[in-house]
């Protein structure tokens, strides 16, 4: 016999559905992502930590699981909602159901929820705490609700950061770079690999003397979760990064961090952008791009002005909110979304080749 489960959102919905995933009781910021594949690439994503994820699309589940599309040692979300979940899976490749990957990895889950309301709702609503529950009452879940925090004012890149520095890629590379792994995604390091990279990645709070001595030609920050306004020792960091004058390329997290370096500031996002169909244009180029986008925070628009050394490079589509910045009196860059895109659109890609051609042109 399926299990009942329900879901509650902070003001009050209360919605019933299956349980999926571990039996049990999880919460956090419910969001939602609209990409059609890569839910697997969402679960590990770091940037998702202690967030649960309503998945868009009707199907989930339906072509397993695979150790090659781990974006992270383990998953990082909250929780999972979803509509039709698909316990069999079509894959020859995939050594496992979504079912029993879900279950090893202690994610509780619910299905048969109309995610279309659900998502319309949050939309309209806005991203809020919720509750999944496969062995509280909805009463009982009232209490629980109330223990999980806001995500606004919460730092906790240093909790999916790496507690020692590794190294990924050649040692005979052309170019080493000094990644701060703030959340940082597998796809990531595989782009700088692959593009003639050396990369050490260092732990969150790793100073920028650190970092230094090993003389890298450039620093990389990566994406995460949290809030970018209150983490001073990241901003510290790559304020010194950049003043150091070596090459420096912000995604997501760590473009909100070179903005704050800067003294512009961040603020949380009604709902956020999570997926893979979100359209930007690139200031520069004239040109449009498809990209993957996840993020609940975002740069200040009426902001920007107050450093003339800050030119936008990017603006999103859909709501003209800041994509890409770049710093005209040093070597640093940043875009909001992910040109790693794991799984595609891969119109962003050569944001890695610009960062290689802006280290080549630094040695020289």
């Amino acid at each position: 016999m399926d299990k009942k489960a329900y879901l509650l959102l902070e003001d009050g919905l209360l919605v019933e559905g299956k349980a999926i995933g571990k039996i049990g009781t999880s919460g956090g910021e419910i969001c939602f992502n609209t990409g059609m594949t890569g839910y697997q690439e969402i679960y590990t994503d770091p940037s998702y930590y202690g967030q649960i994820i309503v998945n868009t699309t009707a199907h989930i589940g339906n072509y397993g699981a695979l150790d090659a599309e781990q974006e992270s040692g383990a998953t990082k979300i909250a929780g999972v909602v979803v509509n039709d979940f698909a316990e069999e899976f079509s894959r020859k490749e995939a050594k496992e159901s979504l079912q029993q990957y879900l279950e090893r990895n202690n994610v509780v889950g619910i299905s048969d929820v109309d995610t279309r309301m659900l998502v319309r709702y949050i939309r309209n609503k806005g991203a809020m705490n919720a509750l999944i529950s496969s062995e509280l009452t909805p009463d009982q879940m009232k209490t629980e609700l109330k223990k999980v925090p806001s995500m606004d004012g919460l730092e906790l890149s240093s909790l999916v950061s790496t507690k020692e520095p590794y190294y990924i890629g050649e040692p005979t590379a052309q170019f080493k770079v000094a990644a701060l792994d703030l959340g940082i995604k597998t796809n990531i390091l595989r782009n700088l690999a692959k593009r003639g990279c050396y990369i050490k990645v260092f732990p969150a709070k790793t100073p920028l003397s650190e970092m230094q001595a090993w003389r890298p030609d450039g620093y990389f920050i990566s994406n995460g979760p949290g809030d970018p306004s209150v983490m001073d020792y990241a901003i510290k960091t790559v304020k010194d990064a950049v003043n150091s004058d070596t090459p420096v390329f912000g995604i997501c997290l760590g473009h909100q961090l070179l903005a704050l370096s800067c003294g512009l500031s961040t603020y949380k996002m009604h709902h956020g952008h999570r997926g893979l169909n979100h359209p930007v244009k690139n200031l520069i180029t004239g040109k449009g791009e498809m990209t993957s986008q996840n993020h609940g925070f975002a740069v200040s628009e009426k902001e920007i002005e107050k450093n003339q050394n800050v030119e936008v490079t990017h603006l999103h589509l859909n709501d003209n909110t800041i994509m890409g910045i770049r710093l005209k009196n040093k070597k640093a860059f940043s875009v909001q979304y992910h040109p790693e895109a794991s799984p595609g659109p891969h119109d962003s890609n050569y944001l890695f080749d610009d960062f290689v051609k802006i280290m080549q042109e630094s040695k020289n």
